[in-house]
């Protein structure tokens, strides 16, 4: 299959890419490198540099590749800077996504795998979360992310596009190949290993005093490679009927524990510090996944928290200073 990947240039959307040379298929990858990095994409996938707002470009590029689907991962995704600017991300993540939908109708593509995200269920009451849970975003981050799931439901049923929405959990880990380097970088396990590597004194731990057994967030980490492969499967499974699937593991781990095992993977005494907690943060985020494992037979193979770990440290070590700036 000749797939699109708008944001193929980040840190999951490399991985994706990656994926899909894996497994036989042809990759474009479309992005404008404001958060990407020209080194991420992955050969033989072609690369256009493009922005999400040029629908000409957009429309050339799908019929020139004879593009079949897209995986739409490019999006602004700080949850903070949301706040400070919400037009940011409702121009990217809503106004610009929809810019893609008129593309990809254009040009005659109608099968979409989309990025999406567990802030569209704001401060949930119940754990683990399913996807009936509701819906209530308490940022403007989740609420962009869902007014673009709400416009594929009506493109569909208007348009006979076919999407799936995939709702990540914490992205985490790495390939031999691709990595995470975000500036900023707010990710708990690449700052740790950011302390492990001696290019920070210590990790903040933001709120410890939170209703879990040793007082710190919980969250439901998942392998970039398990993520990635979801994905592949959407393609297929999204013929038969378009879907919106959590993708976690059901379980969760703690910040402490993550830089506890951090210590025990890279041998370093890593240094913490507490400061307050962020504005928003639940206690516990987990995923129920059940029903991308019904609907894509998806069968994650890397759920072990020192794997994950272990993958991103050696990422890190190879690429100190992560992918080269140009």
């Amino acid at each position: 299959m000749k797939v699109l990947v708008t944001g193929g240039a980040g840190y999951i959307g490399s991985v994706v890419v990656e994926q899909l040379l894996h497994y036989g298929h042809d990759a474009v990858v479309y992005d404008n490198l404001s958060r990407g990095h020209r080194d991420a994409v992955v050969a033989p996938a072609r690369f256009v540099l493009g922005d999400l707002a040029e629908r000409d470009k957009l429309g050339r590029t799908l019929i020139e590749n004879q593009i079949e689907a897209v995986i739409h991962m490019a999006a602004s995704s700080l949850v903070g800077e949301s706040v400070t600017d919400p037009h940011a991300y409702y121009q990217n993540n809503v106004v610009n996504g929809v810019t893609l939908l008129d593309a990809m109708l254009g040009a005659g593509v109608k099968r979409l795998v989309y990025s999406s995200t567990c802030a569209v269920y704001g401060l949930p009451a119940k754990i683990p979360i399913t996807e009936a849970t509701p819906t209530n975003p308490i940022n403007p981050y989740g609420e962009a992310k869902l007014a673009f799931e709400r416009a594929l439901r009506w493109y569909g049923g208007a348009y006979g596009l076919h999407y799936a929405s995939l709702r990540y959990f914490n992205a985490a880990g790495a390939t031999e190949r691709c990595g995470e380097d975000h500036t900023p970088e707010s990710h708990i396990i690449p700052l740790v290993l950011r302390v492990a590597a001696g290019q920070a004194d210590h990790v903040r731990i933001f709120g410890e005093d939170y209703p879990t057994p040793d007082k710190t967030c919980i969250r439901d980490y998942i392998h970039v490679i398990d993520l990635a492969e979801a994905h592949i499967l959407a393609l297929t499974a999204i013929e038969k009927e378009s879907c919106i699937l959590n993708l976690g593991y059901g379980n969760g781990y703690s910040v402490a524990e993550v830089v506890e095992m951090a210590r025990q993977v890279t041998g370093v005494n890593i240094q913490t510090e507490s400061a307050e907690r962020r504005p928003g943060d639940p206690p516990v985020l987990i995923a129920s996944a059940d029903q991308a494992h019904l609907t894509l037979g998806w069968h994650p193979r890397h759920s072990e928290l020192d794997n994950i770990i272990a993958s991103a440290w050696r990422w890190h070590q190879a690429h100190p200073n992560g992918y080269e700036r140009k």
